[in-house]
């Protein structure tokens, strides 16, 4: 991810041995990532369970919060992908309960299809 990229807000793809790794304290033992993309220092994980925001906070991100969104809860989501002129895709998701959808851009290399494609897959069972 370049820190243009970072900058403006834009996600990156991560290794997903590299998530598991560091996640196992909080994954279930059935449960693996799928997808993780990352924004600066904060990240979103797609397991086969749940989606995951990883929001670290202060100075050094020591201080970490995880907040977890189970699939069933998703009721409706949209992908855009990025344009001749448009630099970013981006990704909203609208929960239950929730008026305004929690929204994400990516980057021009980012698959903005394999999201859609690991919320189909869930959301859709």
């Amino acid at each position: 991810m370049g820190l243009f990229d970072g900058l403006m807000g834009n996600a990156s793809e991560v290794d997903v041995e590299k998530i598991n790794e560091e996640l196992k304290e909080i994954l279930t033992s059935s449960e693996k990532v799928e997808h993780a993309y990352k924004v600066i220092r904060d990240m979103f994980v797609f397991t086969n369970k749940r989606l995951i925001l990883i929001d670290k906070q202060g100075m050094t991100g020591k201080k970490v919060e995880y907040h977890s969104i189970p699939y069933k809860s998703i009721v409706h989501f949209s992908v855009e992908n990025a344009g001749t002129f448009d630099l970013d895709a981006e990704l909203k998701i609208w929960l239950s309960g929730r008026e305004l959808p929690i929204e994400k851009t990516f980057n021009r290399t980012a698959n903005i299809y394999n999201v859609q494609r690991v919320l189909a897959e869930y959301v859709l069972k």
